[in-house]
């Protein structure tokens, strides 16, 4: 284990916040193994780059010697985080959290050290709870202290409904640290509240209160919104090689060093020596690799070189067959899966980044006519071949 000022440096690259850093020294000072608590409600069963920024600090925890407690919060989601929210949440049926959980691993593992992390289930133990437990969790944090928080208190000022099975989200996912005897927990900015209940019923119930460590929240390829899939600007990590190298060359010289901040260890004095392109390339081929392979990262940087410095196209497409002469250009994007869904096939003709045989889409009501095959290209790096 290293020494602790080479550890709160390891720590404190790229945080936001941390609660209290005194107490963290102390802990560290002990040269035990911190308990580094986690936790996530499978609510969606894909990851993006920006859920990897508490990932990638999690696995430096790991790295200086420290144990990962990751939570699959398969009970709280089918509460429904209220984080961020300005409507009440619909619960999750139990099947869609088991189906998401067992996803959500797979590819948390593509970052994490499986052999060091801890997977439990938050329904192991908040299940067991009895009414009168959950009568001692409510008397433990008031009302006022709720409406702190920032949602629940616009809510409230909007006249907005805030449902009591609400106000029991931050005080289970708090009751989780207490469980667990949690040293410290990771999460983002916007988790920043219910970290600190978890804080307050550990001392209540008689425990050592866990350190806080906020991370900030990524902004998604165009540079000034948080990353999300339903703006379009995320970076999967289940996606093809090419298609995050591609994205990751597309971005602004300052977004990626904070890439390199946030989802990398390469000391950023060493990347700003770099010129921009080929630091950027360097970042396309770390993130390859992790989520994919050294040998995928290496094609991936062929064939940008080969496809998009020449403007050819790329040599290995797939052709989906349609079974039907007719179709709706946004009905074709989505079934050649060159768009999520029709929200985002719509967004992407009306920004004139869907082409048809090199001839730009400006209808989204265009019905192509498949006589023959049709060449289709979404953006600069995603092709289709479309027959009928």
């Amino acid at each position: 284990m290293k020494n602790l000022e080479e550890q709160l440096s390891v720590i404190k690259r790229g945080f936001s916040e941390l609660v209290p850093e005194s107490e963290l020294v102390e802990k560290l000072k002990t040269g035990q193994p911190l308990k580094i608590k986690w936790g996530a409600d499978p609510s969606a069963p894909d990851i993006h780059l920006g859920h990897t920024v508490i990932l990638n600090k999690l696995r430096q925890f790991q790295d200086l010697g420290h144990k990962v407690i990751f939570i699959i919060g398969d009970f709280t989601a089918m509460i429904g985080d209220p984080s961020g929210k300005s409507i009440t949440r619909k619960a999750l049926p139990k099947d869609v959290v088991e189906s998401n959980a067992r996803t959500y691993q797979a590819q948390v593992f593509k970052i994490l050290d499986k052999q060091k992390t801890e997977v439990v289930y938050n329904s192991h133990w908040l299940s067991k709870i009895n009414l009168p437990e959950i009568l001692k969790l409510a008397s433990q944090y008031t009302v006022a202290r709720m409406l702190e928080r920032n949602d629940f208190k616009a809510r409230f000022e909007n006249q907005n409904e805030i449902s009591i099975l609400e106000f029991l989200y931050p005080l289970l996912q708090g009751y989780d640290s207490v469980h667990l005897e949690a040293d410290l927990e990771v999460g983002g900015t916007d988790q920043k509240f219910n970290m600190l209940v978890g804080r307050t019923l550990q001392e209540r119930n008689g425990k050592k209160p866990q350190v806080v460590l906020t991370m900030p929240i990524l902004e998604g390829l165009d540079g000034v919104q948080k990353m999300s899939k339903s703006l379009g600007n995320y970076i999967g990590i289940t996606e093809p090689p090419s298609e995050i190298y591609g994205k990751i060359l597309s971005i602004s010289d300052p977004l990626m060093l904070r890439y390199y901040e946030l989802l990398t260890d390469k000391p950023l004095a060493d990347v700003k020596t770099m010129h921009p392109k080929a630091a950027k390339m360097e970042l396309a081929r770390i993130l390859v690799a992790r989520f994919h392979s050294n040998q995928a990262a290496l094609e991936a940087e062929k064939e940008f070189e080969s496809v998009f410095k020449s403007g050819g196209v790329p040599q290995d497409i797939e052709t989906v067959v349609l079974g039907k002469d007719k179709v709706n250009i946004i009905d074709l994007l989505v079934a050649a899966k060159l768009a999520p869904s029709k929200t985002e096939a719509r967004r992407l003709v009306q920004q004139g980044g869907v082409s048809i045989d090199g001839e730009t889409v400006q209808d989204e009501k265009l019905v192509v006519v498949l006589a023959g095959e049709k060449l289709v290209k979404v953006g600069k790096r995603r092709f289709a071949r479309v027959k009928s």
